[in-house]
């Protein structure tokens, strides 16, 4: 079995964890499982081990390089170690128009205008399909994700290669592109003229490759109940098969992993939020909750829009109710950024100084608390613990901290000044105002440890928070909340999004604790933005205890979507392509 994907061994988007994640499935109940993927030397370096090819694969690769395809035979740098091929196609670009000129003459698929973004992809999987066809393995199949990998199977089938293929869609090009236009895709479904609509946001190539390779496949797949409503109008073909997307549940920290985590990553958040804060002011870091959102920039796919909105109701009703509670958010979206702010590098210089200084001396000042302790006094008096030198010193140290204005609302400087996320902070009153319940914080670059402020890797960022929140709009699937769930961190998701109508069929726990499920399919705007303040400030007032119990119900929750389970619909997606074609 072959499976295809530009984002094996390189990570672009979703699809990279959903095959990455899925691998040691696959391969403990596959004996011949193969990957494909691009070869990008940077990424090679670090995702990739090369590996002696078998006779028969290094003779075919032989082939290949004499056409300009070169292949990678070794292993992705994951636990279970699976077979994988990455193509270095830049000697065969040259092919690139008449690959154009094959598939629109049996496709019917419009390139004309397209530029490298279509182009390399699609020599890229023409090559795979190459490939596939050389090596001539009988009673074989090739699963392809997304358009980007579908040329493969739309080459095979112009060779009348005999080969099982299944297509899988994550999200129909067209749908993604109308929703991020503001379109109220799921009502207006019915109306939609597909190719008009293509043309007319210049998606044409892309969609009309997604939709040949739908109608072409043996097996079409979709990886949620909601794409595949999609797909059925936009691309003409139901799903023969949905193949949701799991996690391999064995390669998370169990619930008690978890709890020690959190509190040691929470507290290198608070300094963060010390540092980022506190030179303009302070507020009980104890009463302090951490909210996050996390993903792509599309601010409506998302559901920026309405957390925004709803983040500033909520700020306003705790007010209202002049609750103890501050809530911190955190926009981790990756943006056109500068670099970190240089207001906010200083704090942090600051910010260690003071803390190194006291570290210096915590010896004495800890001989002085034992000994006015066991003197039993009490009151004690600070002269007692805190010499004047140390008094003088950290006055000074406290009065370079300190600063005049509001904590931005940014940590790095934007090339866009009119930031969609900035704007809609401003317009609903999100200023991070001392009097402000609700602190926010656009935090535009990818969690990889060393950004230079929090240095956690993602997971480790997630697990220090207290709710992740992702209500967007267009979500095929939406692996974050998934993720968030199994690290035992409650999360917010919405009916739109695949993994958030999943979840609500499968428990009864799911609105009530660990997982909350948004209602958006035929809700105003108002109404959804209203809900979706009752659910952040019920959050934001449950008690310890309470916060417990959702973490422990999150990460139970999340075992239904092990790979264990899941990965079965795969092999039911490729059995039944095999069928197809070798009994006919």
């Amino acid at each position: 079995m072959f499976e295809a994907s530009w984002e094996v061994c390189n990570k672009v988007g979703g699809i990279y964890t959903v095959v990455k994640s899925k691998a040691a499935s696959m391969k403990e109940n596959i004996k011949n499982y193969i990957l494909i993927g691009p070869y990008f030397k940077d990424k090679a370096d670090i995702e990739f081990t090369p590996k002696e090819a078998p006779a028969n694969f290094k003779k075919v690769f032989e082939e290949l390089e004499k056409e300009g395809i070169k292949c990678h035979y070794g292993i992705w740098n994951t636990p279970c170690e699976p077979i994988t091929i990455l193509l270095d196609t830049s000697g065969y670009a040259n092919n690139k128009d008449s690959l154009k000129k094959m598939y629109w003459d049996n496709y019917k698929i419009d390139s004309l205008f397209s530029g490298w973004d279509f182009e390399e992809p699609l020599v890229w999987a023409s090559a795979v399909g190459r490939m596939i066809e050389k090596l001539n393995i009988d009673k074989s199949s090739v699963q392809c994700h997304e358009w980007l990998a579908g040329f493969a199977i739309l080459y095979l089938k112009s060779k009348n290669v005999k080969i099982g293929t299944v297509f899988t869609t994550h999200a129909t090009m067209l749908g993604r592109t109308l929703c991020a236009h503001g379109w109220n895709l799921y009502d207006n479904l019915k109306e939609l003229n597909p190719e008009a609509e293509a043309k007319r946001y210049g998606v044409i190539d892309k969609f009309s490759t997604e939709k040949a390779c739908a109608l072409n496949s043996e097996v079409f797949t979709t990886v949620s109940e909601i794409t595949g409503i999609e797909a059925e109008k936009i691309l003409g073909r139901k799903p023969d098969i949905l193949v949701l997307n799991g996690l391999d549940m064995e390669r998370f920290p169990t619930i008690e992993e978890t709890s020690v985590k959190h509190i040691d990553n929470r507290d290198l958040i608070r300094e963060f939020l010390s540092y980022y804060f506190f030179p303009y002011y302070a507020f009980d870091m104890d009463e302090n909750l951490i909210y996050f959102v996390v993903g792509r920039y599309e601010y409506k796919n998302k559901g920026l829009d309405i957390l925004t909105e709803a983040l500033g109701k909520l700020n306003e009703r705790l007010k209202r109710e002049n609750s103890k509670k501050t809530i911190t958010v955190f926009y981790w979206i990756p943006g056109d950024t500068k670099g970190i702010r240089n207001d906010v590098l200083e704090n942090k210089t600051f910010y260690r100084h003071i803390r190194n200084y006291i570290i210096r001396h915590s010896e004495e000042l800890q001989k002085n608390i034992i000994k006015n302790v066991l003197s039993q006094k009490q009151t004690y008096d600070e002269n007692e613990i805190f010499s004047k030198e140390f008094m003088q010193n950290n006055k000074k140290h406290i009065l370079r901290f300190k600063r005049k204005g509001l904590p931005p609302l940014c940590t790095h400087d934007l090339n866009n000044e009119n930031d969609d996320i900035i704007k809609g902070f401003r317009e609903n009153g999100l200023t991070n105002k001392k009097e402000d319940k609700v602190k926010v914080i656009f935090y535009p670059v990818y969690l990889n440890g060393t950004d230079g402020l929090i240095d956690l890797q993602y997971y480790d960022a997630l697990v220090g928070c207290h709710l992740g929140i992702f209500p967007s709009y267009y979500e095929p699937w939406g692996y974050t909340p998934l993720e968030s769930a199994a690290l035992g961190v409650p999360a917010i998701t919405t009916d739109l999004a695949g993994f958030g109508r999943f979840i609500k069929a499968k428990d009864k726990r799911v609105d009530t604790s660990g997982i909350y499920v948004l209602k958006r399919f035929g809700i105003t705007k108002e109404d959804v933005v209203k809900n979706f303040t009752d659910v952040l400030f019920n959050y934001s007032s449950l008690n310890r205890h309470e916060r417990v119990n959702n973490k422990v119900n999150a990460k139970e929750l999340a075992e239904y979507a092990n790979w264990k389970e899941l990965v079965n619909n795969y092999f039911d997606a490729h059995k039944l392509a095999v069928k197809k074609v070798w009994q006919n």
